[in-house]
């Protein structure tokens, strides 16, 4: 017989499904009348008009399945955080905020996590031998870890159904770790993830190429923040299996594990930007999802396959908890980025040979 804990979850779940897929039809006929769709450019993979709202729906969706089925005393700031970043999408795809401002929104909101809703990284669980750190730093580095996970979900969000499929996967397995933990903090947590995985599901209906509707900005930072809380929560508590199959100090190894394409690619991009002598920031086409799409694959070829890869190494992450922390993210990081260099290895045979 199922738990109450997992009833709800998958009540969540339902909820916010129900409610962004009834959404983004209203909000895809809003967008066709008043011509809000998003911009076409060399970047852009996308061909047409297509409205860039479903960020909306997803919001819409989350909020009120948290309101009918989580503990909002425990979840209220994270709720306030949302709304912020809600706000600053919404704006920025409206009008086009300045990196600038945006960054400010963000720290705003992760401020409130950290200390209205009192989650922040403050144990570095052994890695470089680091363990409790003073407050300030904790602070800081709960701030950067937030702004790297948010913006390489926003950068991994170049295709259809690309960014929608790794938020399902992510947010469903941290809701699963999160069911196994006997810490009630943790049911909310499951709580929120399954919210998230459902209204990604009914997005995801109207975002697989070709594309009916786009998440956004809106979209993309409110998937990174509650990505970024989920992460910093397994950070803190790390994994349990059973009562007498614990990995507390993991929590690290794991949530990189989790986000492991959208952190390694946006890693990878940025180096490889400075060490061309070119801006970070500087737009390119040289994500992971762009030369898969310069092989020939389709949008969901290159989402599949993609996917698949972040679904590989979270599989085999769990066979790797029972190595010391930094074992683990140094094979784990060999590894991945192993698998992402065969793309780009075909790619410069491919161009040499037609040359």
């Amino acid at each position: 017989m199922l738990s109450n804990e997992i009833l709800i979850s998958i009540a969540a779940l339902l909820t916010s499904f129900a409610i962004t897929y009834l959404a983004i039809p209203k909000i895809i006929h809003f967008s066709n009348q008043s011509r809000l769709f998003a911009s076409v450019g060399d970047r852009h993979s996308h061909k047409g008009e297509v409205p860039i709202f479903g960020g909306i729906a997803i919001f819409a969706g989350i909020l009120f399945s948290l309101l009918f089925w989580a503990d909002l005393e425990y979840l209220q700031f994270a709720l306030v955080s949302l709304v912020i970043v809600f706000i600053i999408g919404v704006i920025d795809d409206l009008l086009s905020l300045s990196p600038l401002r945006k960054l400010v929104g963000q720290i705003i909101s992760i401020l409130i996590i950290i200390y209205l809703g009192e989650l922040s990284i403050s144990d570095m669980k052994g890695i470089f031998g680091i363990t409790v750190v003073p407050e300030w730093i904790s602070v800081i580095f709960t701030i950067f870890v937030v702004i790297v996970i948010t913006n390489a979900i926003n950068l991994i969000d170049g295709i259809d159904g690309l960014a929608g499929g790794l938020g399902i996967l992510s947010s469903s397995i941290f809701g699963i770790i999160f069911l196994l933990n006997p810490d009630e903090s943790s049911q909310e947590m499951a709580i929120l993830s399954f919210t998230l995985t459902g209204a990604l599901f009914a997005f995801l209906r109207y975002n697989c190429n070709p594309a009916s509707i786009f998440m956004g900005d809106t979209g993309s930072l409110l998937l990174g923040l509650i990505l970024s809380i989920l992460a910093i929560k397994v950070i803190n508590t790390g994994v349990y299996i059973t009562e007498d199959i614990m990995f507390v100090r993991k929590g690290p190894f794991v949530a990189i594990a989790i986000l492991s394409v959208p952190l390694y690619d946006t890693f990878r991009v940025f180096f490889m930007r400075v060490f061309n002598g070119k801006h970070p920031l500087h737009p390119d086409r040289t994500h992971i999802h762009h030369v898969l799409l310069d092989l020939g694959f389709g949008h969901k070829k290159v989402s599949l396959i993609i996917c698949f890869v972040n679904l590989l190494i979270i599989i085999l992450s769990f066979f790797m908890l029972e190595m010391s922390l930094g074992l683990s993210i140094f094979i784990l990081s060999i590894l991945l980025f192993s698998i992402m260099s065969v793309p780009f290895i075909i790619l410069q045979i491919k161009n040499r040979k037609s040359e």
